[in-house]
C-alpha cells in the first residue's frame, strides 16, 4: 500500500505538468508564431514480484509478476502545424508559409530564431533603418548581416517576394530586388529548439544546425508572405478538452490515495 501511494502521486505530479503545459497554451492562443505544446509520459521502474513458477523445478512463468512504480514527465513536445495566416497590411510585418524560421541576432549577438514575423524598423548606430523585432533585436538576411536600408529609404515601398528577395521600386516604380534575401532557416528536428521567451528559438544538439535555404539545395523552399503575421496554432476546443482529460486523470490519482490511505487504517486498526 506504501507503493500504491507513491505511484498515485507520481501519476499527480505528471498530470499538474500536463495541465500547467495545457495552460500555457491558452495563455499564448493569440500568440504570433506560437506552437502547440504537448505534455509527453512515460512508465517509470518495475518491481518484480515473481518470475518463476512456485513448483520443485522452478521453471521460468510464461507470463511474470510486475508492478509499475508509476509515471513521469518524458518531453514538452511543440508541434510545428502551419498557424493561420492574419492579415495586418503592415509593410514590415511577415509570414512564413513552410517549415523556416526568421534569424534574429540579440544584444550579445548570439544568433536565434522565430516563427513571429511581426518586426519593427529602428534607426542603427550607422544611422541606418533596421528591420528589427519588437526587442530590438536585429532580422537578419541570408548572408547573417543585419537588414538595413540608407536613411531616405521609404520603408512604405520595401517589399520582399515569396521567395524572399528583398526589392525597391526603380525610376519606373517597378519592384526591383536589391541583392539582399531574408534569412530563412530549417531544422532537421525543429521541436529540439531551446526555448527563449519571447517567441525566440536556440539551435541545440538535438535541434541539429541551422539550414540556410538560400545556399542547401534540397530543401522545400519556404515562402514569406508580407503584410501578414502567423497565428498560434494553439485550437481552444481541443484543449479544454485535454484539460478536462487531464483534471480527470489527477482526481482518480488522488481517489487511489484516499483508498490507500483508508486501507493502511484498517491494517492499523487491526491491532486494537
Amino acid at each position: 500500500m506504501m507503493r500504491s501511494l507513491w505511484t498515485a502521486a507520481s501519476g499527480m505530479i505528471a498530470q499538474q505538468t500536463n495541465v500547467d503545459t495545457i495552460s500555457n497554451n491558452l495563455s499564448n492562443v493569440n500568440t504570433v508564431g506560437y506552437k502547440k505544446e504537448s505534455a509527453e509520459f512515460k512508465s517509470l521502474l518495475y518491481q518484480t514480484i515473481q518470475t518463476k513458477s512456485t513448483s520443485a523445478n522452478s521453471e521460468q512463468k510464461p507470463i511474470g509478476a510486475q508492478v509499475g512504480l508509476g509515471t513521469r514527465n518524458s518531453s514538452i513536445t511543440s508541434h510545428y502545424t502551419q498557424g493561420v495566416f492574419t492579415s495586418t497590411s503592415k509593410s514590415t510585418d511577415f509570414a512564413i508559409e513552410g517549415n523556416g524560421f526568421f534569424s534574429v541576432r540579440n544584444l550579445d549577438g548570439e544568433i536565434l530564431y522565430t516563427r513571429n514575423g511581426g518586426f519593427n524598423v529602428a534607426m542603427a548606430a550607422d544611422g541606418n533603418i533596421m528591420l528589427c523585432t519588437s526587442e530590438g533585436f536585429s532580422v537578419l538576411d541570408s548572408e547573417g548581416n543585419p537588414i538595413s536600408f540608407p536613411p531616405n529609404t521609404d520603408m512604405t515601398k520595401v517589399t520582399i517576394d515569396d521567395d524572399g528577395n528583398i526589392c525597391y521600386p526603380d525610376e519606373l516604380n517597378n519592384p526591383t530586388p536589391t541583392g539582399k534575401v531574408m534569412g530563412i532557416y530549417q531544422f532537421a528536428n525543429p521541436s529540439g529548439l531551446e526555448k527563449m521567451g519571447g517567441s525566440l528559438l536556440k539551435e541545440t544538439a538535438a535541434s541539429g544546425e541551422a539550414m540556410n535555404e538560400a545556399e542547401i539545395e534540397g530543401l522545400t523552399k519556404s515562402k514569406v508572405k508580407q503584410g501578414y503575421v502567423e497565428s498560434s496554432n494553439v485550437q481552444v476546443v481541443d484543449e479544454m478538452v485535454n484539460l478536462i482529460v487531464a483534471q480527470r486523470a489527477y482526481e482518480i490519482n488522488s481517489k487511489a490515495i484516499q483508498a490507500a490511505d483508508d486501507m493502511l487504517q484498517q491494517a492499523n486498526n487491526l491491532k486494537k
